[in-house]
This record gives structure tokens, sequence and C-alpha cells, in this order.
């Protein structure tokens, strides 16, 4: 891994000293995204001035993702790069502290006031970077992305200013309708079970516990004794469903519902939600905003008692 990145590392400064060569051929700043999320975000505000590409696509995982020398070219070829930041895209932080010094980056995550983020003690002191799912904290990040995108192109201030206000709309609209859809669910059934614990802030703003079997990365492995107390949690409340990840392999999922069914609990697997990544593009799910309707629309559909047969 460290030679890997040794690599990545000198053709960077090679890139560098070739100095800078950004045009697209269109006259569009080019933005370079790491997830999905953010190049949604970033297409969103940036609007017809901007041309986004994303690094990772759908069911790709940042906390492992890897940078390769080709995304180090396009990364050096951009105006700008949006990355979530607090550690998510763990294996790229040192990369990203080589590129400010050549390409204007900003972590959209630096717009979020600091005491609304979570720190949960198994992420040894560092904060959860999974603020997309708290809809009002994507809010916060839509604004680092105008801002950072008015800095750089001034003469588009007042275009990306109206499309962020009109983008932030949608996301008030989005984050009433989570809040009315998981307050359909019955309070003892409240509970979200996935296979790493994405979904803390979500379960933070909507009113509803969360429980992952790995830990806020996926780096960590779920070992036999966290499936069996997983286990015994599910059934001992009774809870009907469990769901996926699309960016997260379901056979740890799959063994806490077998373990279930072992102390003579029935439960589903709920369905598929997206956590690290989009869905397909050209999918609703393929947005932001789908992509988060989706997952509630599964999670209050399984909790509330119908279950989707859910087959992968």
């Amino acid at each position: 891994m460290k030679t890997a990145l040794n690599v990545i590392l000198i053709a960077l400064v090679i890139l560098i000293a070739c100095g800078d060569n950004k045009q697209t051929g269109s006259g569009k700043i080019k933005i370079v995204a790491t997830t999905g999320m953010i190049a949604d975000l970033a297409a969103n505000i940036g609007g017809d001035r901007v041309e986004v590409e994303g690094l990772m696509g759908p069911g790709v995982d940042p906390h492992l993702y890897k940078a390769s020398a080709g995304d180090v070219t396009k990364m050096q070829s951009a105006d700008i790069i949006f990355y979530n930041g607090l550690h998510l895209e763990g294996a790229m932080s040192e990369l990203f502290d080589k590129m400010k010094s050549s390409v204007r980056t900003s972590a959209v995550s630096d717009g979020i006031d600091p005491a609304m983020l979570t720190s949960p003690p198994e992420f040894e002191g560092a904060h959860d970077p999974h603020v997309w799912f708290d809809v009002s904290l994507w809010i916060s990040c839509a604004e680092q992305v105008k801002k950072s995108l008015m800095e750089f192109d001034t003469a588009g201030a007042s275009v990306y200013a109206g499309n962020a206000e009109e983008y932030t709309t949608k996301l008030h609209d989005l984050d009433n309708f989570v809040k009315t859809e998981i307050g359909k669910i019955p309070d003892s059934l409240k509970v979200l079970i996935t296979a790493h614990d994405a979904f803390n802030y979500f379960g933070r703003a909507y009113d509803i516990e969360v429980r992952g079997l790995q830990g806020i990365s996926t780096v960590t492995e779920a070992g036999t004794a966290d499936v069996r107390d997983l286990a015994e949690f599910i059934s001992a409340r009774k809870i009907p469903a469990i769901f996926v990840e699309s960016s997260v392999p379901p056979r740890t999922i799959k063994a806490v519902q077998a373990a279930v069914r072992d102390r003579g609990h029935d439960v589903a697997i709920g369905g598929e939600l997206f956590s690290d990544a989009l869905g397909n593009p050209g999918t609703p799910e393929g947005t932001y905003i789908g992509m988060v309707r989706h997952n509630v629309n599964t999670i209050v559909s399984a909790l509330a008692g119908e279950t989707s047969a859910y087959v992968k």
C-alpha cells in the first residue's frame, strides 16, 4: 500500500511540474468530486457553468477507495476538487494535502458547525463522516460548495447563489419528508440495523435508534461476538427487518439474519439501502434526493410491517 501511494505521489509531483493545463474544451469550470453525493451537489449548484466528474461510482466504498494514477491526473487537471473530509476518504487524505499547492480543494464538511458533528468512541476521537444522512447538515455542505464556487468564479456568483437557493428549498422539503415518513413507524420498532454505522446522523436527526454491525468505517471487521450480540438484541426486541447496503457486501448481515433465526425469531432483510454511494446514473437513486427518498421508503415499508422480498 505504501509503495502504491509513493508511486501516486511521484506522479503528482511530475504533473505539478508540468504546469497548469485545465482547459475542458467547453469553457466550463472543471470539477472533480470524490463521492456521488458530492458530485450531485456540485452539479446542482454549479449548473451550466461547471463540468463535474465523480471518482467513485455506484457501489464503491469510499473508506477503502485508493486513488489510481488516472485519478491523480483527473484531479490535477481540475479547477476545483470537492471532497467530503472528516477522513471519509481515508486513503486519499495525504493526496489532498499534496494537491492544495496546485489545485483549489474544498472539503464540503467544512461548512458544518463543528458542534453539530458527532465523535463516537469507537472512532477514536475522530468525527463521524456520514454527514449527508442529516439533510440539514447537507444544506450546510451546499453552502460550502456555493462559497467555493463564488470565490473561484466571481463572474458566476449570482448564478451559483440562485442555484443554491433553489436546491436548498428542495432539501428543506426533503428534510420534512423524512421526518414525516419516519414518524409513521411504531415507536417500538424504530430501530435501523445495517452493516456499518453509516446512519448515526440519520438516527439523531429523525428520532430512530441505529445499530451497525461494523464500525463507522468499513475497514473495521465484524467478529463472531459482534454478530452474536446484534442477533440477541434483534431477537429480544422482535425487530421485523434489517438492511443491507449497496457499498458493503451482504454476507455479514445475512450471518446476523441466520443467527437471529437460530434464536427463534424470523427477521427479514427489508431491502438495500444506499449508504456511502449513490445508485446508478439515470435512476432516481442516482441523485442525492432520490437516494434519500429511496432509503426512507425502504425503511418505513419494512419496519411498518410491509417487508420486501429482498434477493441478491
